[in-house]
């Protein structure tokens, strides 16, 4: 059994800001030697998430953003916002909705992922961020 642990890095802008991760999360697999097994990833922070999703213009723009607006939004009113006296209610229920962690399978010492598929860290935050996601892979 293989048990192999990294983190990456990223620079965000906020504001339902979406990078894709899928090369890094690729890279990781490799060089954990794992062929066989689950992919682990998790970003550090209550206000950021990863997910799946088509990475096109459009999605990334656009619709994310506009349904995460019709479901918390950033003009609403946040007990956060009360308690703290800050401005980010709305992006922590938007990260809470989507969470903050994949879990994908290792097959064939890569992620199977679909023709239109990437790994996404979207960060919810309303200021510009550096972002830790950490990655554990085990298998054989």
């Amino acid at each position: 059994m293989i048990a192999f642990s990294a983190s990456i890095q990223r620079h965000t802008c906020g504001n339902s800001e979406i990078q894709d991760i899928t090369e890094e999360l690729r890279k990781l697999v490799t060089k954990s030697g794992v062929r066989t097994g689950q992919l682990t990833a998790m970003v550090i922070g209550s206000t950021a998430s990863i997910s799946t999703l088509e990475y096109e213009p459009g999605l990334v723009k656009h619709d994310i953003a506009a349904v995460m607006e019709k479901l918390a939004p950033e003009n609403g009113s946040y007990e956060h916002e009360n308690t703290w006296h800050d401005d980010n209610g709305h992006s922590h229920v938007r990260a809470c909705l989507m969470g903050p962690s994949l879990a994908l399978p290792v097959v064939d010492a890569g992620l199977p992922l679909g023709t239109w598929q990437q790994a996404v860290l979207i960060d919810f935050d309303t200021r510009a961020r550096t972002r830790e996601i950490v990655v554990t892979i085990v298998g054989e």
